[in-house]
């Protein structure tokens, strides 16, 4: 599990999650994450710098920073993509 790694998990609302934690603290049984929600869902009123759209294989998603929560890793299975690279600044 990376930091900026992007999840389908199960049992969530949000469509995909993307994972925030320090790598410092890999060991632990859970991961903090923001959730992704697809624009189109409702959730255009991204405020650009707390909330900022992000396009993520093709598709734009509001990065819903007010929702961080804790997310135990047996719900995130495989990660679909890692956003550092493209969006770490953001």
């Amino acid at each position: 599990m990376a930091r900026f790694d992007v999840y389908r998990p199960t049992g969530r609302p949000a469509s995909w999650l993307v994972d925030v934690q320090s790598g410092l603290l890999s060991d632990l049984e859970s991961r903090v994450g923001i959730p992704l929600l697809p624009v189109e869902s409702g959730r255009q009123d991204a405020i650009d710098r707390l909330m900022p759209v992000l396009g993520i294989e093709g598709r734009d998603f509001v990065l819903v920073t007010t929702d961080i929560a804790m997310v135990p890793t047996r719900l995130l299975g495989a990660p679909i993509t890692n956003i550092e690279a493209e969006h770490r600044d953001t």
